[in-house]
């Protein structure tokens, strides 16, 4: 990396660490959310995350949003949305006899989707071409969203009564699922005490914009993974559908669908985000390992026989983590 270069790495990653300053002023503790949300908008992917009400998943998002000066949308996601009010749709106009297209919530740098498992597979469907191909068909019209374009979607893993699981092909175009826990006994605490107050939070300044967010993404692109490294992605990535192949039979009767060559794409990207963020310009097998949950953990269908054995994706991940080696 040449000095110039590096500079430009130094500055991107000292902005960051403004971000999580910024966003620290709101919310409390979260930092391995907050870490794991600027991964994904600079790995240009999507974020699923799960967790039981109250845990601040919205207040984090909208905070990270003012943070990075970008156009933010909320869709509260019930059973009787329909597709059209996420995307939009055409009206008439009288006066000119004409249909005109009225953009939807979509339509925003960083869209929630608040507890998305509560609108049926007609409303999902209406997010699939947003998610994948970054734009939008509103009356037979394709309309380019802006980017940097971000979907991070909730849902409450607890209750289960009207709501619908999301379809696979979907859930395999969030590059991350993240579980998101209770806080400790000192961070529950200061979040006690910063709500019960009636004093307004603390304003959050701007530190990026959507096109510096662009020039980081650049930045992201200098960070160097080996050929070694690569192949230890892939042969993690293979292990979930031929897991015989690595020596680990038994796994056969957990795993009825390994994961699709978007989890290898997403594990490559989002390690050398999080290697740049640890200040590295090239990626360790450690950095993958770090990584390798949040990518896959949503990608592996499970059989009945796993559930039966209380086996769970994580489960199955660590272990292909702790079997397979880094040959570097």
């Amino acid at each position: 990396m040449s000095s110039v270069e590096k500079k430009n790495f130094e500055e991107e990653l000292e902005k960051l660490n403004r971000i999580k300053t910024e966003v620290a002023k709101v919310v409390v503790g979260q930092s391995e959310l907050i870490e794991r949300l600027l991964i994904a908008m600079l790995s240009n992917g999507h974020v699923l995350i799960e967790g039981v009400p109250g845990l601040a998943k919205t207040l984090t998002i909208s905070t990270l949003s003012q943070a990075l000066n970008v156009d933010f949308s909320r869709i509260q996601f019930t059973p009787d949305l329909l597709p059209g009010d996420v995307i939009g749709t055409q009206v008439y106009n009288q006066k000119t006899h004409e249909f005109s297209a009225h953009k939807g919530p979509i339509f925003a740098n960083m869209v929630l989707a608040d507890e998305i498992n509560r609108s049926p597979a007609k409303v999902q469907s209406a997010l699939l071409e947003a998610m994948q191909e970054k734009q939008v068909t509103i009356g037979g019209t394709t309309y380019k969203l802006d980017q940097p374009f971000l979907v991070m979607a909730t849902q409450n893993p607890i209750e289960q009564e009207g709501t619908y699981p999301l379809p696979e092909a979907q859930l395999d175009r969030f590059l991350f699922k993240l579980c998101v826990t209770y806080p400790d006994f000192d961070e529950e605490h200061e979040v006690m005490k910063r709500m019960a107050s009636n004093k307004a939070l603390e304003e959050v300044k701007n530190v990026l914009d959507p096109d510096e967010i662009i020039k980081m993404r650049e930045v992201v692109d200098q960070v160097f993974s080996s050929e070694e490294i690569e192949h230890y992605i892939i042969r993690l990535v293979d292990a979930t559908r031929f897991p015989a192949k690595y020596g680990l039979d038994h796994l056969n009767r957990y795993i009825s669908h390994g994961v699709s060559p978007r989890a290898s794409i997403s594990l490559l990207k989002s390690s050398k985000v999080y290697a740049m963020m640890q200040g590295r310009d090239f990626v360790l097998p450690d950095d993958v390992k770090t990584m390798a949950l949040d990518v896959m953990r949503h990608r592996i269908s499970i059989s009945y026989k796993a559930e039966a054995d209380e086996k769970t994706t994580d489960d199955i991940i660590k272990e292909l983590l702790s079997s397979i080696t880094y040959n570097g």
